[in-house]
């Protein structure tokens, strides 16, 4: 049985594509439900590129196309699911440091990462804004 694209994955195909509407995507993603690996009391995620990226996915086949190459033998994989607004609203934040969204990262041409800039992060946080980098200059 095959299953729906969830209205997000819809959006990411769309840009990907070089079309749709960025604020849409933003939107969707801020509305959506995001399964977020769990390790060691904490959110699964990795750094690259000075960035840290919490790793969301959009459903139970992304995150076990994931869960295949990150998880130890048979164990099950254990995740949270939260709301993209509170991943982006509170957790990035609590980070302190730069952080995003990495959405979909083991689905081949499907996967869209939100950085941490205006418009997608609280402006204190995201590095475009001036106040991310003060914040850092003061020991934030």
């Amino acid at each position: 049985m095959e299953q729906t694209r969830t209205a997000l994955a819809e959006r990411i195909a769309e840009r990907r594509r070089g079309i749709g509407d960025p604020r849409a995507l933003v939107g969707e993603m801020r509305r959506s439900v995001f399964l977020v690996p769990t390790a060691d009391g904490g959110l699964w995620s990795a750094r690259s590129g000075g960035v840290r990226w919490i790793c969301g996915f959009t459903d139970e086949a992304a995150l076990a196309r994931f869960a295949l190459h990150h998880s130890y033998g048979d164990q099950p994989m254990d995740y949270a699911a939260l709301l993209g607004a509170r991943i982006v609203d509170e957790v990035v934040p609590s980070l302190d440091e730069p952080a995003g969204l990495a959405v979909d990262i083991a689905t081949e041409d499907g996967s869209m990462f939100f950085p941490p800039v205006v418009g997608i992060v609280p402006d204190r946080v995201a590095v475009d804004s001036g106040e991310a980098q003060e914040g850092r200059d003061l020991g934030r």
